[in-house]
């Protein structure tokens, strides 16, 4: 199927700070699992997908990762560079925005998301179900089921319209992000100075009732501390 978007934000600036050691010399994106970078797993999912473009935000070690993705040659990666300031996720979009780097709508990927796809890709799942005119962006979530290496009580509910609303105090939320949205520049309007969460511009959306969410059909397993290297690699090898 036809793709919303041709271009994809990865979010790479981070300091990984649960996975140290492992990130004391190298930045969380460079860690490997299975053989292969995490950024690159995403990179690839991307590409397979027919995602032409990638843009990659760098502060921590930026260098190495740098040079690292630029050696790709598909998606095509572009830097937007923070090296002189983190501008967390949130603060982040804005300043590739800014720049004239993502068009409108388009994808947005943290860059230790690892999954497996299910009928159909991740990026597709998305595009299926994306309408401008109600969304200011689309999270891909997972019911618990589908998360491996997940400990938590979840991030949100959904309405039967697709409408997500926060998890509630005491309470078990059904679905949990992936870490993979497609965004509307709607949702990054009238941003904070310098560095702010995209949790921000999500309680707005919810407020105003445009942030939606779809549930991947696939599996996604969350590589946050070091033991999730080898429990990762594990179900990877088990496809």
């Amino acid at each position: 199927m036809r793709l919303a978007a041709d271009t994809a934000m990865v979010m790479a600036a981070g300091l990984g700070k649960r996975m140290r050691p492992l990130t004391a010399s190298q930045p969380k994106p460079l860690v490997r699992v299975a053989g292969r970078a995490l950024i690159d797993h995403a990179l690839d999912r991307m590409r397979d997908a027919g995602i032409a473009r990638a843009v990659v935000n760098v502060h921590y070690l930026a260098d190495a990762l740098e040079a690292h993705v630029l050696a790709r040659e598909a998606p095509r990666v572009t830097i937007s560079d923070e090296r002189d300031r983190l501008l967390e996720t949130g603060g982040g979009m804005v300043k590739a925005r800014t720049a004239g780097l993502l068009p409108d709508p388009f994808f947005c990927v943290n860059a230790d998301s690892i999954w497996l796809d299910g009928p159909r890709n991740a990026f597709a799942d998305l595009s299926a179900h994306w309408d401008a005119a109600r969304m200011d962006a689309l999270l891909l979530v997972v019911p618990h089921a589908r998360a491996r290496n997940f400990v938590g009580v979840g991030d949100f509910h959904m309405d039967p319209a697709g409408r997500l609303r926060r998890k509630q105090a005491g309470r078990i939320a059904p679905y949990i992000y992936t870490g993979i949205q497609l965004v509307s520049h709607r949702l990054l309007r009238d941003p904070p100075e310098g560095a702010f969460s995209t949790n921000l511009l999500w309680s707005r959306a919810i407020e105003e009732g445009r942030l939606y969410g779809t549930v991947f059909t696939g599996q996604w397993l969350e590589v946050g501390e070091p033991a999730h290297v080898a429990a990762t690699e594990g179900h990877l090898a088990g496809g």
